[in-house]
């Protein structure tokens, strides 16, 4: 099947080459749509290889990019009136960093990728550009011994790669330098949202079960309120955590992701708490509190792996601390929550 955004094929030494798009369709529009909500992420790939943008020749500059489409995209879509080659390598359709991170986007997979391409026939230079943040799996060293070719770290973002190519392969502070700006960090938010779906109907189905147990064995009336509060809980954490944590990501103090949650959490749970304290009881309004609190905590600290501002070690380091302490959390809070119908009724 001919891919939509390949426009042609253009002979090579090797053989047609495929010639890519380099302007935004709206398919290509629906497509980023999908992949940042979540829906098709897991499976939003291009096949590695070698592509074209313009009419490269055997002096064009060869730019290497992961086979996560979003990344191939945001590359081609900034290459108007560029003649280059495409190096595409398999990173099992992860981004450049993540993939960097993990091993797949790596020396060995450049190495890989140039040879597969038969890159050596096709262009006259030795050179290749890779994405800065590629740095992380790539050693230049490796790849000169394993295949021969010179490699260079180009800017950050895709879109200073034609002033890059326009002076010389020079790239400046600004090109070097990694933002995490708000609307940097608002695009991510769907994705994060979209995970929760499965445990938000795990509460929906399981809250009202809980909620319902007391001194009468079930209670439906006391189902559907108590229910409806801790749903209400649950997607106020959810809203703390997974929302307000990013977007306030700069101004919340503290380094561990998980402290941050539960300070962004404070003014949810004051909202949470003078709508329906004077419908529970203290233990319940504790138990309430808890768990608004963990949830946000969580998920803020689940955001670590979407930031530029931690490592592997430093991730797995906070994890450590954070994990028990919201572990404990939740189970002091969903046991209140269990216990306190009983003890309301015994202290009646």
């Amino acid at each position: 099947m001919l891919c939509p955004f390949v426009e042609e094929f253009i002979p090579t030494p090797v053989g047609p080459i495929p010639r890519v798009a380099t302007t935004v369709s709206h398919r290509d529009r629906w497509g980023t749509i999908g992949a940042r909500i979540g829906l098709i992420r897991r499976n939003y790939k291009v096949a590695p290889g070698l592509y074209a943008v313009g009419t490269p020749g055997a002096g064009s500059p060869v730019l290497v990019t992961a086979n996560y489409k979003l990344t191939f995209d945001s590359l081609r879509h900034r290459l108007g009136n560029i003649d280059a080659w495409l190096l595409v390598v398999d990173t099992r359709g992860i981004n450049v960093w993540c993939a960097a991170g993990k091993g797949s986007f790596s020396s060995e997979e450049v190495i890989r990728g140039v040879e597969q391409a038969r890159l050596a026939e096709v262009v006259s230079h030795r050179r290749l550009i890779l994405p800065q943040l590629a740095a992380t799996g790539v050693t230049a060293r490796a790849v000169r011994r394993g295949c021969g070719f010179d490699v260079l770290f180009g800017p950050v973002r895709a879109e200073d790669l034609p002033a890059f190519l326009r002076h010389d392969h020079q790239a400046d502070e600004t090109m070097r330098t990694v933002t995490f700006t708000m609307a940097e960090r608002a695009v991510l938010i769907p994705v994060e949202l979209f995970l929760l779906a499965k445990p938000l109907l795990a509460v929906l189905c399981l809250g009202p079960l809980l909620s319902g147990i007391g001194p009468g064995l079930f209670s439906p009336a006391a189902a559907l309120e108590r229910g409806l509060i801790l749903l209400a809980a649950t997607v106020a954490g959810i809203g703390a955590g997974a929302v307000l944590t990013p977007l306030a990501l700069p101004r919340l103090p503290g380094r561990q992701f998980w402290i941050k949650g539960i300070l962004a959490v404070l003014p949810v749970a004051l909202c949470l708490w003078l709508l329906f304290a004077h419908r529970l009881t203290p233990i319940e309004q504790a138990a309430m509190l808890l768990w608004t609190a963990t949830v946000s905590s969580y998920l803020a600290m689940q955001f670590t792996g979407s930031t530029p501002f931690t490592s592997p070690s430093g991730v797995e380091y906070e994890m450590r601390r954070g994990l028990p302490v919201q572990l404990a959390a939740a189970c002091l809070g969903l046991g209140l929550w269990l216990a306190a119908p009983f003890l309301a009724n015994g202290g009646g």
